[in-house]
């Protein structure tokens, strides 16, 4: 039916009510009709505008009100301004007035436009309003509704150092179970469990009882969504199971399940708790959650365009949409990374056979890119690497060494002796396993990881320059990498056990292992310079490079790290495929009533320098380095 006819239609099929409850006309000029009708409509009051239908039958003034809010749909809570747009135009019986209607559309755009009232004051002693959905939009018709319609904008894409994406569109499988399918309840978790560790998923199923008793019997209740390559390693035994159902689909997602997960976070439909904390946001919009996903969702989620149009059911239920006006989406940016996806693979295969929780942080020595943020087991789910504040043992012997060959306290061939013990104002120190190297070189305390004779070494170096050699390093500094990052904490050291503690990466010093990456990066460079991972957008502060560190301290201590490798507690990475490797073993006690301690190796190799640490992982040849053998040859291939 033409909209003229429905018009027509309408007129003809408006109410004509009989008895009281109809509202006053105007004796005056329509202007006063119209200034009431105005006042009235934005009040939600019209008991003092008198309507008649354009048949000229009676319209009762809540009637009115009510199909106004109809006729707005979509729009009826929205902010609305209504104003007279010129003055009214009277020829006999009849009138026109121009209004304007300025709607405040969600996300706060305008949409402005022109209407008319049309007035009558035949068979009646005043103007009155002759009541058309027409006045609330030109294109209204009796059954039409306005609705607002969310022109979703395109998520900007995560990017490596090469600016090609690292989150895409990927397929996947969502697998959940329909209720009233469900012939054994035990015994299809079981079989979920099953299939599912196959893949190296360990399913959580508390509370899964639960959701089935509670859902309706035809409800798809979601489990879990896997990428396609995992689904079709267990479809087969899957689909067997008596109530399981699956949707096909795509998501953005990283090269693999693991792939610098903790960093990058993930992009998901928004939940309860989203819509709750945004009312920007709609059901089905897709949000950040974690990492850079989360930190950055306004700059890649963009914004998201509206839609207004006449909603029009049909006799078959179906909606039919009319535009009317259209705002388009702005789509997200991308943020642009330093992570190299060669490394990054590297990195987390590394910690896949490892079951504790782990991390491993790769910078490239010539400016500082962060190539690789991995954390374990499965990709983690706190980002331990660039966050994480723990003790990092032996490991920072080497900032202690720096301390004392660039203030000239000892060279590395200068006799330090290692007991197995040293007591520091009645405090009982020891080296791992009780060892004691007697009267050796430096060199030789620090490739073995002598305990004691870098307690010696820290009292004679003093908590000032202890300080001095860890800020020339960078740690403890401010940085600005665009994400969250911790450069460690040096210890106090103001009394002599404190200070002999923190000679050997014990006390109150607790670092992450992008702070101890990024010492192994300063000594291969030289220099301190603060690691780079988000380049775009820039980060708005980011650290000043240090002064070039003492070159001959530098050479020296190079040359103790590739001891460490040769012939001291790293030599499980002698053999290594590549350039020589440079490094520092350590084994962190951080609970004094627990003998397990985390294990660590930084170092580098070529232009590539990095931290492994393994928590609860006993000492550092016992799982890191064994970690970063893994990593370096996956590396060298």
């Amino acid at each position: 039916m033409h909209r003229y006819g429905r018009r027509a239609v309408a007129a003809l099929a408006t109410l004509t009510l009989a008895g009281g409850g109809l509202a006053a006309c105007s004796k005056d000029g329509p202007d006063g009709t119209v200034k009431a009708f105005l006042s009235g409509w934005k009040s939600g009051d019209l008991h003092t505008v008198g309507f008649v239908s354009a048949s000229g039958g009676k319209v009762a003034d809540a009637d009115v009100v009510k199909q106004i809010k109809e006729l707005s749909g979509g729009l009826a809570k929205q902010p609305l301004t209504v104003s007279a747009a010129g003055d009214p135009k009277a020829k006999g019986d009849n009138a026109t007035s121009p209004i304007k209607l300025d709607w405040t559309l969600p996300g706060g755009t305008h949409w402005t436009y022109a209407s008319t009232v049309r007035l009558s004051k035949r068979d009646s002693d005043g103007w009155q309003v002759i009541w058309e959905p027409a006045i609330v939009h030109p294109q209204l018709a009796v059954g039409d509704a306005l609705a607002v319609r969310r022109v979703a904008a395109q998520r900007g894409i995560v990017q490596d150092s090469k600016g090609d994406a690292i989150v895409t569109p990927r397929d996947v499988v969502t697998i959940g179970v329909e209720p009233q399918k469900i012939k054994n309840l035990a015994q299809l978790q079981k079989g979920l469990d099953t299939a599912f560790k196959k893949i190296g998923v360990d399913m959580d199923f508390s509370g899964f009882k639960d959701r089935v008793d509670n859902s309706k019997p035809d409800a798809f209740v979601e489990l879990i969504t896997l990428r396609r390559p995992d689904w079709d390693k267990i479809s087969d035994s899957v689909q067997t199971l008596e109530g399981v159902v699956w949707n096909e689909g795509k998501k953005p997602l990283a090269p693999t399940r693991v792939f610098a997960r903790a960093l990058l976070g993930t992009a998901d439909e928004a939940t309860a708790e989203d819509l709750q904390k945004n009312k920007e946001l709609a059901q089905g919009d897709v949000v950040g959650h974690g990492g850079l996903q989360q930190k950055y969702d306004d700059t890649l989620r963009g914004t998201t365009g509206i839609s207004v149009v006449i909603a029009q059911q049909a006799p078959d239920g179906t909606v039919k949409d009319t535009p009317l006006f259209t705002t388009k989406p702005v789509n997200g940016k991308a943020v642009k990374t330093s992570l190299d996806v060669t490394t990054q693979n590297a990195a987390d295969a590394a910690l896949t056979a490892v079951k504790q929780p782990s991390s491993l942080v790769a910078i490239r020595v010539s400016d500082g890119a962060v190539l690789a943020v991995a954390n374990g087991p499965d990709g983690g789910t706190v980002d331990t690497a660039l966050t994480g504040q723990v003790p990092p043992g032996s490991t920072f012997k080497t900032i202690t060494a720096y301390g004392v060959l660039s203030n000239k306290i000892a060279q590395p061939s200068s006799t330090v002796a290692c007991p197995k013990n040293a007591n520091i104002d009645g405090h009982q120190f020891k080296n791992s396993g009780g060892e004691a190297f007697g009267n050796v070189q430096m060199h030789v305390d620090y490739a073995k990881s002598c305990n004691t004779a870098f307690i010696a070494l820290g009292g004679k170096l003093g908590a000032d320059k202890f300080h001095q050699a860890a800020s020339a390093l960078g740690l403890g500094s401010k940085w600005d990498m665009g994400v969250s990052a911790f450069s460690g904490q040096v210890s106090p050291a103001d009394s002599p056990t404190e200070l002999a503690a923190a000679s050997f990466g014990q006390g109150k010093t607790v670092v992450s292992p992008i702070a101890m990456a990024s010492v192994a990066a300063s000594i291969a460079r030289g220099q301190f310079k603060q690691p780079q991972l988000v380049l775009d957008p820039k980060p708005a502060s980011p650290a000043a490079d240090g002064a070039p560190l003492d070159a001959t301290a530098v050479s020296q201590l190079r040359q103790m790290m590739r001891e460490v490798v040769t012939g001291g507690t790293g030599t499980a990475l002698k053999s290594v495929p590549g350039k020589p490797v440079y490094g520092k073993t350590g084994t962190a006690e951080f609970d004094a009533n627990s003998k397990d301690t985390h294990s660590w190796f930084i170092g580098y190799q070529g232009d590539i320098a990095f931290a492994c640490m393994i928590q609860k992982g006993g000492a550092g040849a016992d799982a890191a380095v064994p970690a970063v053998d893994r990593f370096l040859t996956a590396l060298n291939k």
